[in-house]
């Protein structure tokens, strides 16, 4: 198989994972909702280059945290799938990894839009 081959291989799971999780999880279609609302927002608004940088960052990061929040639920089900304390300390760690980057996320979107959103009201 070619270097080349491998590589579109890569890009193809890749792309299948991505596919997989929007399909089946409730909550990346949420933050795909609202990451759809914030990029609406973003041209409405005209942020400046700094601005998209972080709204795009803040975006990448939750479907990363919520991608690898989703591997990690499905990896420990099929390991384990019997319910346990351990099994249940390791699926909240991950959900609070994905709150924690949304809470900031979030935090970043007020710093951005709520001064635009105040100006445009008055």
């Amino acid at each position: 198989m070619s270097s080349f081959h491998r590589f579109y291989k890569g890009f193809y799971f890749a792309f299948r994972g991505i596919y997989h999780a929007f399909k089946g999880e409730l909550n990346i279609k949420i933050h795909f909702s609202i990451a759809l609302i914030t990029i609406v927002f973003s041209f409405l608004f005209q942020l400046s280059t700094m601005e998209w940088i972080a709204v795009l960052i803040c975006i990448g990061i939750v479907f990363s945290a919520e991608i690898f929040n989703t591997a990690i639920e499905k990896l420990v089900d099929h390991v384990n799938p019997e319910w346990s304390i351990r099994v249940g300390v390791i699926k909240d760690m991950a959900a609070g990894a994905v709150l924690i980057v949304s809470f900031i996320a979030a935090v970043v979107g007020v710093m951005i839009f709520l001064p635009k959103i105040l100006s445009w009201l008055h």
